[in-house]
């Protein structure tokens, strides 16, 4: 259904359930999937990974520590996740580049909108990292940033529960899920499954998201095929 996607995956995938670090075998398991998706799809994927599973910005509740600091490490984070799931595809042989938009060239290429474009035309998975390389911004901006900027035809968002839900279904029992949305319905209702600016670059651009269990990596494949999972957002 898609040509392109933009993926955005949490960094908690990486890691311990219930616990920050990295967990080679959970990171194996993401990359044996993305070959599968790669194999059984004629489809180009980008990539948005958090870095939640190491650190994130809003980690430092300290009031004197500085919060652009405190999103640079938060940043960083999602380098390394990017680096650790590259050196995963590529011992499966899956042609992948990082990109990132904090510089750090000897590790990984600067995100080049042009250069990004012509790896994904070249069937090769793109891995961005680095959030926007700028403070204050969330990977959720960034997925919504790049899937614009890529012409991605559609934002995959990996979420921890089935969709979109009128609460947090863990904690209330009688929250509804939403199967469909508009990008104003989900800003008026105050959902906070993305942050607004990344609604507002999606309805703007008119990039149609999808919020699924990643919990399933499966949900992806179902996904490309057709399937009606999660909550889809237009």
């Amino acid at each position: 259904m898609y040509k392109r996607i933009l993926l955005k995956l949490t960094g908690e995938l990486f890691g311990p359930p219930n616990s920050q670090g990295i967990d080679t075998e959970r990171i194996q398991r993401v990359a044996l999937y993305l070959k599968h998706l790669k194999n059984s799809f004629d489809v180009e994927i980008a990539i948005v990974l958090g870095g939640g599973n190491i650190y994130r910005g809003r980690n430092a509740t300290d009031p004197r520590f500085d919060h652009a600091q405190a999103d640079y490490a938060g940043m960083l984070a999602t380098v390394i996740n990017a680096t650790l799931l590259q050196g995963e595809l590529e011992v499966l042989e899956v042609e992948t580049r990082v990109m990132s938009s904090l510089e750090i060239n000897k590790a990984c290429e600067p995100y080049i909108r042009r250069k990004a474009l012509r790896h994904l035309d070249d069937g090769t998975l793109v891995i961005l990292a680095g959030g926007i390389g700028e403070p204050f911004f969330t990977t959720d901006t960034t997925a919504a940033l790049r899937a614009a900027g890529l012409n991605c035809d559609i934002l995959l968002k990996g979420s921890n529960v089935d969709g979109v839900f009128s609460a947090d279904p863990r904690l209330d029992p009688n929250a509804v899920k939403y199967q469909e949305l508009t990008y104003q319905e989900a800003l008026v209702k105050n959902l906070l499954v993305m942050d607004d600016t990344a609604f507002a670059v999606c309805k703007r651009e008119k990039i149609p998201i999808i919020v699924f269990n990643i919990g399933d990596l499966d949900n992806i494949g179902r996904i490309l095929k057709g399937e009606k999972i999660g909550t889809l957002i237009q």
